[in-house]
């Protein structure tokens, strides 16, 4: 049977849109706008936590700014130290040089031949050894001081380059921040008032649904209900924090971000610790989660880009995302890469 070209083409082209579409549906297009409510989630989920990493980069170079900063300001006092030094030996080697050039620059050994009175002449021998003496320190010393202080600006010329060019990255990783969290707002206020209760919902469920699974697994069976005095001191700071506004880069006293609240607390508990939640999983010390107590870090995320203080029955403090409030959460609701213990 004759086939009709022009239908046999439009039955292709069906196929075709079919096939497509089907795709589409199943391969969203990269950067599709999320549809449902759980796409949104995971949505926001994914541009927050890109601009907590960002934070903690961010925060971990402000630290490293501010460290280069109380060198250089160390250095150039060393310079300066070193230029006073160095000015006092020249004007020393200027009046050894007078002296001797007074003197004729006669060595001892022919003063002493010359000389009328051999007590005198011994004396007088004496001296001028010494004064030579004097005058081949002070150069050898002028020599070094002279290195010192070039070495010394050479340091402190480096730092400042190194200083400049971390303060340009800083401005970078702000940009950065402010970009994906301009981003993840954006994707908010596409949401109707409707949508947003039921994402809070979402939210919630999601929260209780994971804290469950994770009290289920009997990882509490075997936490501490007491901490240390110091992990109790930390507790109650943070406590006392409790409904102040996340802002990226804060560290108190009116917001904080997430290390800056736990660095913070833990201060207020007369132990220093890193600034940020990275550093806090790579420097302190680190414990069972099933033997966590009070006081406690959990390190959030795969890449520790979060991290909460545990304070008891399965709950932490945490400040979570930017247009969230420092608040009370079940602990196991985030992923847990671990727990470190600042005052082990």
């Amino acid at each position: 049977m004759t086939q009709n070209p022009g239908a046999r083409g439009r039955r292709t082209a069906a196929v075709v849109t079919l096939a497509l579409a089907l795709t589409a549906t199943l391969h969203p297009p990269a950067g599709a706008e999320p549809q449902t409510l759980p796409e949104v989630r995971a949505e926001l989920d994914r541009l927050y936590h890109r601009a907590e990493v960002a934070t903690e980069r961010y925060n971990a170079l402000d630290g490293k700014i501010t460290r280069q900063e109380k060198r250089l300001g160390t250095l150039r006092a060393q310079v300066a130290a070193a230029e006073r030094k160095l000015s006092r030996l020249t004007a020393l080697a200027g009046a050894a040089a007078r002296s001797q050039y007074r003197g004729g620059g006669v060595p001892a050994e022919v003063q002493f031949a010359l000389a009328r009175d051999p007590e005198r002449a011994l004396d007088n021998a004496s001296l001028a050894r010494q004064a030579q003496l004097a005058t081949r320190r002070t150069v050898g010393a002028l020599t070094t001081a002279q290195e010192e202080l070039r070495t010394r600006s050479d340091a402190e010329g480096e730092e400042l380059r190194r200083l400049r060019k971390n303060r340009g990255s800083l401005g970078s990783h702000r940009r950065t921040i402010q970009s994906r969290i301009r981003e993840a707002r954006k994707v908010e206020s596409g949401l109707a008032e409707k949508q947003r209760r039921e994402l809070a919902a979402l939210e919630h469920r999601a929260a209780d649904e994971a804290q469950a699974e994770w009290v289920r697994s009997g990882v509490l069976d075997g936490a501490g209900t007491e901490g240390s005095s110091a992990g109790r001191e930390a507790v109650v700071f943070a406590t006392r924090e409790l409904g102040k506004p996340y802002v990226w880069g804060a560290e108190g006293p009116d917001s904080y971000d997430c290390s800056g609240l736990t660095s913070q607390a833990w201060l207020a508990a007369g132990v220093v610790i890193p600034r940020t939640s990275q550093e806090q999983w790579r420097l302190l010390h680190r414990v069972p989660v099933a033997k966590m107590r009070p006081g406690d870090l959990i390190i959030h995320n795969a890449d520790a880009s979060h991290v909460s203080l545990y304070i008891g029955d399965g709950r932490m403090i945490h400040a979570p995302r930017p247009g969230r409030n420092v608040t009370v959460a079940p602990a196991g609701s985030m992923e847990i890469l671990g727990v470190v213990r600042p005052d082990a």
